[in-house]
């Protein structure tokens, strides 16, 4: 078990170091923004990077909440201590309480060794929560009490231990409609909405497209070891016009 662990926490620092440099302090924010909306999050990232207080990230799929998210992290002073995500939509309820909580040897079928949870593994760092409107009640309950007293306890153990996490969430819907339905707690959607960031689609922002798409170009063409090449006016307009609303719909040609 201890080996396993090591191997583990090794495989993790090597993760974090690679994420660390590509978020490295020397790029500052990696987000291309020329949208006022879009300057106006970094601007409030740049205010609490230093500071322990959760953070709930909100907007549609594909708006970069997870990218904000390690930016949050690598550009904190807990940017040298472990970053782990977990997808809250992805597992059933028992194993999502094994990955946040950990378990011990024999606390349940199939656990044949104890594990880790992942507020013990991310101690001092930051653990980041996506989808979190797919906890169960139960689950918001056990997540609540660790916010609260920063001890955690495993799944079929007796004793608590205490983490030190600053925790990120995401969520594309809406958590206050959800209290309001009795569907999440309160208590703990006040918990996670210490700062709240929406983050807007990029139909909503059509300035950011040529930065966007100048950015890809110079990435794409140093891994494939090619020109840079330049971009087409008639290609940036298809761009642009073709980012479009649900509520704005174009005949294509």
């Amino acid at each position: 078990l201890k080996v396993k662990n090591i191997r583990e926490r090794s495989t993790l620092k090597k993760e974090n170091v690679a994420l660390k440099a590509y978020f490295g302090m020397d790029k500052k924010l990696s987000i291309i923004a020329k949208n006022e909306s879009m300057k106006h999050i970094l601007a409030i990232i740049e205010g609490i990077k230093d500071s322990d207080c959760n953070v709930l990230l909100t907007g549609e799929t594909g708006v970069g909440k997870s990218l904000l998210a390690k930016i949050i992290h690598f550009t904190s002073r807990r940017q040298n201590m472990p970053f782990l995500s977990l997808n809250c939509a992805t597992l059933t309820e028992e194993l999502l309480a094994s990955e946040l909580f950990g378990h011990e040897k024999g606390a349940f079928t199939n656990a044949i060794e104890k594990k880790l949870g992942r507020f013990e593994v991310a101690h001092q760092g930051t653990l980041f929560l996506d989808e979190v409107a797919n906890l169960s009640l139960e689950t918001q309950g056990k997540l609540l009490r660790v916010l609260e007293s920063r001890r955690v306890r495993k799944v079929g153990d007796t004793t608590e231990h205490e983490v030190d996490i600053r925790l990120i969430a995401t969520t594309n819907r809406s958590l206050a409609e959800m209290v309001k339905m009795g569907a999440f707690r309160a208590d703990l959607y006040y918990r996670l909405n210490v700062v709240s960031v929406t983050i807007p689609p990029l139909r909503e922002r059509k300035e950011d497209i040529p930065m966007l798409m100048a950015f890809f170009l110079r990435l794409f063409s140093a891994e494939m070891g090619v020109a840079h090449p330049a971009v087409a006016a008639a290609t940036l307009a298809l761009f642009v016009r073709e980012t479009l609303s649900p509520a704005e719909p174009q005949a294509r040609t």
